[in-house]
């Protein structure tokens, strides 16, 4: 893919912690950590778009012996059908559960979805991370 040079300027200060800090996360060059706090900036604006198209992975922990949560899981997993592409549930211990849902469709209905989800009797911590389709 052919790129384009651009020359940006900074302050002597701010590139010394800069450069510290890419190094620290394993960057070879500045050119690639630029591009990927650029190509962040650019998701963290389009899932601000309600009309977006998402993708992502829903997190929940949960009790399973609180408020019938399984019987509710499956219902509104079985109601989401268009947006739930792929379920996996782990057994963390006698009570507890890790679940993971991976999801995709309309970013405003994705978001929605997850609260719903979270807000369920039971679920001790649900995380939501999602990313455009269009970057």
């Amino acid at each position: 893919m052919p790129v384009e040079r651009v020359g940006v300027s900074f302050e002597p200060e701010l590139l010394q912690k800069f450069d510290a800090l890419i190094k620290k996360m394993g960057y070879t060059n500045r050119s690639e950590a630029i591009r990927d706090l650029i190509r962040k900036e650019i998701v963290e604006s389009a899932i601000k778009q309600e009309e977006c198209e998402v993708i992502g992975t829903l997190t929940i922990m949960y009790d399973h012996h609180e408020g019938n949560i399984l019987e509710k899981l499956i219902h509104l997993e079985h109601q989401h059908n268009d947006e739930i592409s792929f379920t996996t549930h782990i057994h963390i211990d006698a009570h507890n559960c890790l679940e993971i849902i991976i999801l995709r469709g309309n970013n405003k209905q994705v978001k929605q979805l997850a609260e719903h989800v979270r807000s369920l009797k039971g679920v001790k911590h649900g995380d939501l991370s999602i990313t455009t389709l269009s970057i």
